[in-house]
């Protein structure tokens, strides 16, 4: 191990065991989220009107559905993400927008055929089986969800394989976390394997009903500032990140 991989590690360490080095609870201020709504709010009104204007347009559909699914109306999500799909067919195995919402409105087994349908789509995709994972662990359960777990021959982007070992009981999170803290990669990508690592650790930690460690690995997830400057799919998972966060959040006492 090289002596800036050796720091790297040593840094990760310290972030995992210090309780005053971890990241807060409550990751965005009041303030924050007082600008996040009322910039989404402003996102729906003009979602809205394009529709009105172009109804059968695909824009003002996804970007109404986008709008609503950030503003925790998943319902409203589903049914934009599925006029898109009325009016395209074609969108309907790549949409995997409508799976997430499909999760996050409780219809579990629709959200799990969206995922299957997706993987005709992309093979390579473990992000896509990951979600897949999540959404028969909440329809069937554990055994189920692993014994369903899509097979993947392709190589595909860490940390996906190695989340996708998690949810196979093949790897810890902590060994996820110290294997991005020990890898020789710019910084930029370590923020990225972090992001996607504490998102899908913490959604693992969900399902499994571990709310506790859920809510501190998705506090990191929001923490980390790539996904939000990083482009549109990495920003959609960061709102992810915060609503499931902020879902457990709501129910400490």
């Amino acid at each position: 191990m090289s002596l800036r991989a050796f720091a790297l590690l040593t840094g990760w360490l310290l972030l995992s065991w210090c309780p005053s080095l971890r990241a807060d609870p409550m990751p965005l201020s009041d303030a924050e989220r007082s600008g996040l709504q009322n910039q989404l709010q402003s996102r729906l009104a003009a979602a809205t009107r394009t529709i009105e204007m172009e109804p059968d347009g695909i824009s003002g559909w996804s970007s109404r559905g986008d709008a609503r699914f950030f503003l925790g109306n998943f319902d409203g999500a589903v049914a934009d993400y599925s006029e898109m799909v009325d009016l395209s067919p074609a969108l309907d195995a790549s949409h995997w927008r409508r799976g997430i919402a499909y999760f996050y409105a409780g219809n579990y087994e629709e959200a799990a055929g969206q995922f299957e349908r997706y993987h005709s789509y992309d093979n390579v995709d473990r992000e896509n089986g990951i979600w897949r994972y999540l959404s028969q662990f909440k329809a069937y359960g554990r055994d189920r969800a692993r014994e369903g777990l899509l097979k993947y021959e392709k190589d595909d982007r860490q940390p996906f394989p190695d989340v996708y070992r998690l949810f196979a009981g093949a790897i810890t999170p902590e060994q996820i976390l110290a294997n991005i803290a020990a890898a020789d990669i710019p910084d930029h990508e370590r923020n990225k394997r972090f992001f996607y690592a504490h998102l899908y650790i913490g959604l693992n930690h969900a399902v499994e009903g571990d709310e506790a460690a859920a809510r501190t690995h998705l506090a990191k997830a929001v923490s980390n500032s790539w996904p939000r400057r990083a482009g549109y799919g990495p920003n959609y998972m960061w709102h992810v990140a915060r609503l499931h966060h902020d879902q457990l959040a709501a129910k400490s006492p």
